[in-house]
């Protein structure tokens, strides 16, 4: 067979973000035919690109712990938390910035690692044990702000952190869009170009297995839970930052939103599978789709419907993709 050939229809559909690229293209074309000129615009591509941005940071992260054959929904807590952290501490006492986000990351990487122990110490599926600290950690966020300060919300204006943290680039685009990319190109080696990325498709595949192989699964787990951890007490303070105070009750809609990214990408919820761009092209399928309902002149009330209906489509475009290359077996050329 030539070399020519080594680049096979059949390859290219085994690839994890294949699905979700078609799945972006189809949705993007929809809301473009649907929703004018407006939605292809600056102002329009910044709507859902700082959507992405926010939810991509996170979305990574749980992407990686999914391929491992792990959850974390924790993070609907620890968004809030590492936001009310950050204003308690830097802007109700009135702290230097970095205490503040030192701070909001620090807790973040604790509460990552008392999932990653619990997971590993009591062999309870992650999804139970996150729940639970997902209820702890959102009663210990509001019965501590509400002990401090008195209240639910807390103002934080720290301008000198706003460039790096929480500005508008050209008034529409959030910086937090380059730290998106900056985690792409981190995740995107880590998991493609480091012992650690097989490690974690090995224990996704079978954990066991992946044990007796030598793999240190209990230190990559609780790792990927810290850095679970600590990616969405980014988010969390870099909205505080961004918008000028912290808000209890904010985060809960990432729990979801991530997880639905993600399984657009590509990954499977039994692990062992998907790749960082699939969940990159997964977390901007649910952005534009999100954003883009409001573009159209459809009525409102169905927005809903609408969203879960392209994104239930997304998801089976992917899985028949994904099946289609399992079952294809390219013919054999002669020598």
């Amino acid at each position: 067979m030539s070399s020519s050939s080594s680049f096979s229809f059949g390859s290219l559909m085994r690839r994890p973000e294949t699905g979700s690229f078609l799945g972006l293209a189809a949705v993007f074309l929809f809301f473009t035919a649907f929703g004018g000129t407006n939605f292809a615009s600056p102002t329009g591509a910044a709507s859902w690109l700082n959507v992405a941005a926010q939810l991509g940071i996170v979305a990574i992260p749980i992407g990686l712990l999914m391929i491992a054959g792990e959850l974390d929904i924790s993070i609907g807590s620890i968004i809030p938390a590492g936001s009310m952290t950050c204003a308690i501490i830097s802007g109700h006492f009135g702290l230097p910035i970095v205490f503040g986000v030192g701070a909001a990351l620090l807790l973040g990487a604790v509460i990552g690692l008392i999932n990653g122990l619990l997971v590993i110490r009591t062999a309870v599926p992650s999804f139970i044990v996150t729940l639970g600290t997902l209820f702890a950690v959102a009663g210990m966020t509001l019965g501590f702000s509400v002990l401090v300060t008195g209240t639910t919300s807390v103002a934080i204006k720290v301008p000198e952190a706003k460039w790096l943290l929480g500005d508008f680039i050209g008034g529409i685009y959030q910086v937090t869009i380059f730290w998106w990319l900056a985690a792409i190109l981190f995740w995107g080696f880590f998991l493609h170009f480091s012992r650690f990325g097989n490690w974690i498709f090995a224990m996704g595949g079978d954990k066991v297995s992946a044990r007796n192989a030598g793999i240190p699964t209990d230190r990559v787990t609780i790792m990927l839970f810290v850095c679970s951890g600590m990616s969405a007490a980014f988010v969390g303070l870099s909205q505080a930052i961004l918008y000028n105070s912290a808000q209890v009750s904010a985060g809960q809609s990432y729990i979801f939103n991530s997880i639905i990214s993600v399984v657009v990408g590509g990954v499977l919820l039994t692990g062992g599978y998907g790749s960082v761009f699939g969940i990159v092209l997964g977390t901007l399928t649910f952005a534009v789709v999100s954003q883009g309902i409001y573009f159209t002149g459809f009525d409102a009330n169905w927005a809903s419907l609408i969203i879960g209906v392209l994104l239930l489509g997304a998801v089976l475009m992917n899985n028949t993709f994904r099946k289609m290359a399992l079952s294809y077996a390219p013919k054999k050329g002669a020598k």
